[in-house]
């Protein structure tokens, strides 16, 4: 069993910044590819980001430029920073990994607002 524990999300005004991490429990954590999705009121759940176990990494075309993923397997953590943040990018803030992507975290939230 895998778990993963979202922390970082906070009330920003627009143009800031905010760094968001997903730490997993378990020592597989670095076989597996992970994500970040996001899910606003309203609206479905959206990929934001994703990262496969040798680095390489894949944006939507909404936060390109802007937010940046990584991971540190030696901490079995996943990094999503994000920079020029709008209002837009208000939402719950999830993790996600494991075989198939089967495991979620409970999600973080990201308030943009001035």
């Amino acid at each position: 069993q895998v778990q993963f524990v979202e922390s970082g999300g906070d009330l920003v005004q627009p143009g800031g910044s905010l760094r968001l991490s997903c730490e997993a429990s378990g020592r597989i954590f670095s076989i597996y590819t992970m994500a970040w999705y996001r899910q606003a009121p309203g609206k479905q759940r959206e990929l934001v980001a994703i990262i496969t176990s040798g680095g390489s990494t894949n944006y939507a075309d909404s936060v390109k430029g802007r937010f940046t993923i990584s991971r540190d397997n030696a901490k079995n953590t996943m990094y999503l920073q994000m920079n020029s943040l709008k209002t837009e990018d208000t939402a719950v803030y999830f993790c996600n990994g494991g075989p198939g992507g089967v495991y979620w975290g409970q999600g973080t939230q990201v308030t943009v607002s001035s």
